[in-house]
């Protein structure tokens, strides 16, 4: 997501640092980049215009044409009216701020990814702040459609409402709420039907619902794939039924990310959460100046913490962390690691959350880092006896290929996944024996092979 629109921004950056001073024709050349980033991005006209001038005339100020940094300046400006632009600083929870139980009504489009979004929120909310959850699907059009939420709210390890043929949306609406009052359910999420595209019967169904449930949420699920498409939902539903909060999926694809920068200026409601997979705990919250940190090759470290806090078990970390230490850091360790890895989500995900990693992303995907390597690796380790794996150094020809022969892979893969290991091996021996004192003096090349130490720069 963003991937675009961040290697042009990153471009006109790039070309602003390098400047020493700036002048109102060199901003003005910058902005008509910026524009047509945007509008290539999928963003919607009226945002675009509204950006770039609010950005021209913040940027026209003596203190960023007089300023020592001028490039700088203009970059921190655009990155402020990102934020806004995405909606503010913070992100914008759910409203569960009223009496139990509280009704959250999921409208959108049909194949936007509304059904296993319900499933996401019930997941999170029944996790996270424990709250007990009832799934209900008002969908009577889609075959089946009622049996999905079932099998997902038993995923989830929540509560489902009862199958009744032949029922209308607005009595499953009605008994779902009742079943939530008599049960003492703290949320009742309503999973309407979807259509293939905007019609009055559709509108007129969710108002129908509404005004039968008065629900605190009302929350647009709308697909970032489908970009300008996405904003022109938005706005429909959020004419005809009056929309809280939005819930973008599939922001793991190649999308433009337009759909996102326009959502709070079409609609005037913020984007709450968004999806990304299909696995159920894929889903988080929405953070404006994380995203424009990310569109603009700034990362997000703070998300980064945060994932990994949320899916790295903390004993099991320590564990490795105190065998890194003694340097009896083994393959069945490094296979526990990649599981770890695995669980925070994609690599290319992962990366895309550091600091200036935005320049590698085309190596990074040609590399096919998510598909390959990891579960390579760990196919490669499975294929081992628990001798091979705590003493890599019996490991063989005869060995290499019957482990090659187990995981599919080959033995220049089992080769190169030794000599990985090895090298990792050899840092933290280093990084053990020079101690904390030992690696601020000498710096981090000390950890580097010596033949790299040895090696003059030209």
């Amino acid at each position: 997501m963003f991937d675009t629109l961040s290697g042009k921004l990153s471009g006109v950056f790039d070309r602003l640092r390098s400047r020493g001073a700036l002048n109102e024709a060199d901003i003005a050349d910058a902005l008509r980049e910026v524009r047509l980033a945007l509008l290539e991005a999928d963003v919607a006209l009226p945002v675009v215009r509204d950006f770039i001038n609010t950005v021209r005339e913040r940027s026209l100020g003596a203190e960023v044409l007089e300023s020592v940094s001028p490039g700088q300046l203009v970059i921190k400006i655009v990155n402020d009216v990102l934020i806004e632009a995405l909606g503010g600083a913070g992100a914008v929870p759910l409203n569960l701020n009223v009496a139990a139980p509280v009704p959250i009504l999921m409208v959108g489009l049909q194949g936007s990814g509304k059904t296993t979004t319900s499933g996401k929120i019930a997941l999170r909310l029944f996790k996270r702040d424990r709250k007990r959850v009832l799934l209900a699907s008002l969908d009577t059009q889609r075959p089946a459609a009622q049996l999905q939420l079932q099998q997902l709210a038993q995923q989830a390890g929540v509560a489902s409402l009862p199958i009744i043929a032949g029922q209308t949306p607005v009595e499953i609406a009605r008994r779902a709420m009742d079943t939530g009052r008599r049960e003492v359910f703290d949320v009742v999420i309503l999973d309407t039907a979807g259509r293939l595209s905007i019609d009055q019967a559709l509108m007129d169904e969710v108002r129908a619902i509404r005004e039968a449930t008065s629900p605190a949420e009302t929350l647009l699920v709308v697909d970032a794939m489908t970009g300008q498409d996405a904003v022109n939902t938005a706005r429909a539903f959020n004419e005809a039924v009056g929309v809280t909060g939005i819930v973008m999926t599939r922001m793991d694809g190649d999308a433009r990310g337009g759909a996102a920068l326009s959502m709070r200026q079409i609609t005037g409601a913020p984007i709450k959460l968004t999806g990304s997979g299909e696995k159920l705990d894929a889903l988080e919250e929405f953070h404006p100046e994380r995203v424009a940190g990310r569109i603009l090759g700034m990362g997000d470290i703070v998300g980064l913490v945060e994932r990994a806090s949320e899916t790295v078990d903390q004993d099991e970390a320590e564990k490795l962390a105190r065998k890194m230490a003694r340097g009896t850091f083994d393959l069945d360790d490094y296979a526990k690691q990649l599981k770890q890895i695995t669980k925070m989500g994609s690599l290319s995900g992962i990366l895309g959350m550091l600091p200036g990693i935005g320049k590698m992303k085309a190596q990074i995907e040609d590399a096919n880092l998510d598909q390959g390597i990891l579960k390579r690796q760990a196919a490669i380790i499975s294929s081992m006896t628990m001798k091979e794996r705590r003493t890599p150094d019996v490991i063989k020809a005869s060995r290499k290929k019957r482990i090659a022969a187990g995981s599919g892979t080959s033995v220049q893969e089992v080769n190169r996944l030794l000599k990985q290991f090895d090298d990792m091996s050899t840092m933290m021996k280093r990084m053990t024996k020079l101690g904390q004192k030992g690696l601020m003096r000498q710096g981090m090349g000390a950890l580097m092979p010596k033949q790299q130490q040895n090696r003059r720069p030209y």
